[in-house]
């Protein structure tokens, strides 16, 4: 495995614990890992040496509105961005809190949440992002679980983070108190009447104290800071933004071992944990990727420019974004409007982007439509392009010189739809199918890697590698900057020392969590001997590369008492190209496996023409024959992949709207939510199992 090195041999099975096969590291990492960079200390040190390195760089932008309208992206440079953050740090001390305070965000990716972060860093207060996607139940228990003392809320949340706590509008009406949120000048903005007014000069809390002003000009925020013991929220509102932070607090001594932020996981089953993340585990994931990049020729630059839009509240982005304020680079935000991110990227112009499979489905189902509506020579031509490019990748040659010809004539309209410089493309959250990213890499003019990793282990632990057609399907070797070993599971018949390795994915490095807080007991399930137990059952490729096939926890057992390892089998029916999401479902009462799918809209209204057959999506979705051109589609990948009698679909469920979080059915990383589809689809399960007996 040319891309990995052993480290530790693999040992056998002993003492009623399950052997385990030897332990890699990127080949990177050959001589040790990434040695600490000078002075980095904590992350707040990434932002100050950033802002003394780059003072006058873009930072932070956004598209200004004028008249109703987005116009351009307009920017805060690194040293604008550290003298707001600072007199919002500074607001927060005032209201008395110190080091190890917890202090939450509610909202949309926006300068403003970078901002709070960075002023929580700089005092040492634990940032605990408060979930944009998840309902207020949530949001209520990270509150009180976190025991958080101050919240900065995006303006449309402030109506969604009063229900969380069902006390708190009482109280406030019970204390006769008028609630003010600036607006960003000079003037206030009177909330729903709560009673008294408040001057503009000042912040009036429930119980009239006042308090300093709450936040800076720049801000459409609010600050909250909820009383536990009395179960209701304090909210604090700055009028007169201009004098926010005046007085000024020392800074705290910060170590790398101090905690940085509580990041709760959303989890598919039970309430969120809460994944204690330290200084270190960031900086180091920092220096691996750094190394990674500059290992393959694509390290990054302070004219680099990336685009914001997957979710702060989760690792993937947040770590991303200090990568680049460790370069100097700028970091530009979405309007929080999927339906315009095309055109935000078109005006942005990304270098680097980062996506969930979600996203790249939607890209590479629009650039098919457009193909199919192009006409047959343009059509034609485009395939063409795609065969020889294809061709000439898969034999090793670099994207970039593969088909020079083709890029600038057919390809170059779809870079220029990504704004024309995107350079990598990385995937991350949940697998890219395989088809989409073989596609993606050779239309796009750039990179198109994927990465996987937990918020446990601060997100990237392995990406796959710029031009290594090799890796499609997987994801990499490891960053260097962790060490990795599989564990066997022998319930599941997977291997650890076998030729074939298989087992659960362990990881030990710098980059690991600190713990669950307050749960000291799921920490020890999964952290054992310093290796973090990862949960998903993966199996490394001849090129050290890792392919993740299963899950562990994700296997049941049908009637007969065959095992059922249900993520793999959604991994190889998904490869069917008609089929955007898949759920498959099985019981210990049952002896067969039915499903629950989302159809490719195109793929099955163009089946539908083919076959004479008319009527919209949703009638399309209930017509007979269309459920059996499905089972026969999956009867053909099954056969091709030569599953066993037991893994075939008896029988599944054609359903119209996708698997969405409204409904609860899936995480915000889009994982499948098993016992609340089951729940939703009951009824559907029932009847598909009277139909099939």
């Amino acid at each position: 495995m040319q891309n990995v090195v052993e480290v530790e041999p693999g040992r056998p099975a002993a003492d009623g614990r399950p052997s385990v096969g030897p332990t890699y590291r990127s080949a990177f990492a050959r001589d040790g890992f990434p040695p600490p960079v000078p002075g980095l200390e904590s992350c707040y040190d990434i932002f100050r040496m950033a802002v003394e390195k780059y003072p006058n760089n873009n930072m932070l932008g956004h598209r200004e509105i004028v008249d109703g309208k987005a116009g351009e992206y307009v920017w805060k440079t690194y040293k604008e961005v550290f003298d707001i953050a600072k007199k919002v740090g500074n607001s927060i001390r005032s209201c008395g809190l110190t080091k190890g305070s917890r202090c939450g965000i509610y909202g949309a990716n926006s300068p403003e949440w970078i901002i709070t972060m960075e002023a929580c860093n700089a005092h040492g207060i634990y940032c605990v992002p408060l979930y944009d996607t998840l309902g207020a139940g949530a949001v209520e228990f990270i509150l009180c679980h976190a025991e958080v003392e101050i919240a900065f809320a995006e303006e449309k949340k402030i109506e969604l983070l009063l229900k969380t706590l069902s006390k708190s509008s009482e109280f406030l009406k019970s204390n006769n108190c008028e609630l003010w949120q600036g607006n960003g000048g000079t003037e206030g903005k009177k909330l729903p009447s709560m009673g008294c007014q408040s001057s503009h000069g000042m912040n009036l809390c429930p119980c009239n104290t006042k308090i300093p002003n709450g936040y800076c000009k720049l801000f459409n925020y609010s600050i909250y800071k909820p009383s536990m013991m009395l179960n209701a929220l304090r909210i604090l509102f700055a009028a007169n933004t201009h004098k926010a932070g005046d007085q000024d607090f020392d800074l705290p001594t910060k170590e790398k071992n101090d905690i940085c932020t509580i990041m709760y996981t959303s989890g598919t089953t039970g309430d969120p944990k809460g994944v204690l993340i330290s200084n270190a585990s960031i900086i180091c994931l920092i220096a691996g990727v750094d190394r990674l990049l500059n290992c393959v020729n694509e390290e990054l630059a302070e004219s680099d420019v990336y685009m914001s839009y997957l979710p702060l509240a989760h690792i993937f982005d947040r770590v991303v974004e200090e990568l680049f304020m460790f370069h100097g680079a700028s970091i530009g935000f979405w309007r929080g409007d999927v339906k315009l991110l095309v055109e935000d990227i078109g005006v942005l112009k990304p270098t680097i982007m980062c996506a969930v499979p979600r996203v790249l489905d939607r890209i590479f189902s629009g650039l098919q439509a457009k193909i199919s509506s192009g006409g047959f020579v343009k059509s034609t031509l485009f395939n063409l392009a795609y065969k020889y490019k294809q061709f000439r990748m898969m034999r090793g040659a670099k994207h970039n010189e593969a088909a020079a010809i083709c890029d600038k004539v057919v390809f170059s309209k779809v870079k220029e739809g990504l704004g024309g410089r995107v350079r990598v493309i990385l995937s991350g959250a949940a697998p890219l199918a395989t088809h989409v990213e073989e596609y993606l890499r050779v239309v796009t003019c750039a990179h198109v890697i994927q990465g996987y990793g937990l918020t446990e282990t601060c997100a990237g632990s392995f990406v796959s590698l710029p031009n290594q057609m090799s890796m499609i399907g997987t994801v990499g070797p490891p960053v260097p900057n962790i060490d990795v070993r599989l564990e066997s599971v022998p319930e599941m018949e997977y291997d650890a020392l076998a030729s074939r390795a298989r087992g659960e994915i362990c990881i030990r490095g710098e980059t690991l969590f600190s713990g669950y807080y307050k749960r000291e007991d799921l920490t020890k399930e999964v952290l054992v001997d310093g290796w973090f137990h990862t949960g998903d059952i993966g199996e490394w490729q001849p090129d050290g590369s890792m392919k993740i096939i299963d899950r562990k926890k994700n296997i049941f057992k049908l009637s007969q008492g065959e095992y059922v390892a249900v993520e793999n089998l959604e991994n190889i029916y998904g490869l069917v190209s008609a089929i955007d999401s898949i759920w498959i479902y099985g019981n210990s009462f049952e002896s067969v496996l039915v499903a629950v799918i989302n159809p490719n809209k195109d793929a099955l209204e163009s089946w539908a023409a083919a076959n004479g057959i008319d009527g919209d999506f949703e009638a399309l979705c209930q017509n007979p024959k269309a459920k059996e051109f499905f089972l026969e589609e999956l009867s053909k990948i099954g056969k091709e992949k030569k599953l066993k009698g037991f893994e075939f679909i008896k029988d599944l469920h054609l359903e119209p709207v996708p698997f969405d979080m409204d409904r609860d059915l899936i995480t915000p990383t889009y994982k499948k939510k098993r016992p609340q589809l089951l729940k939703y689809y009951q009824s559907v399960i029932d009847n598909m199992y009277k139909n099939a007996k």
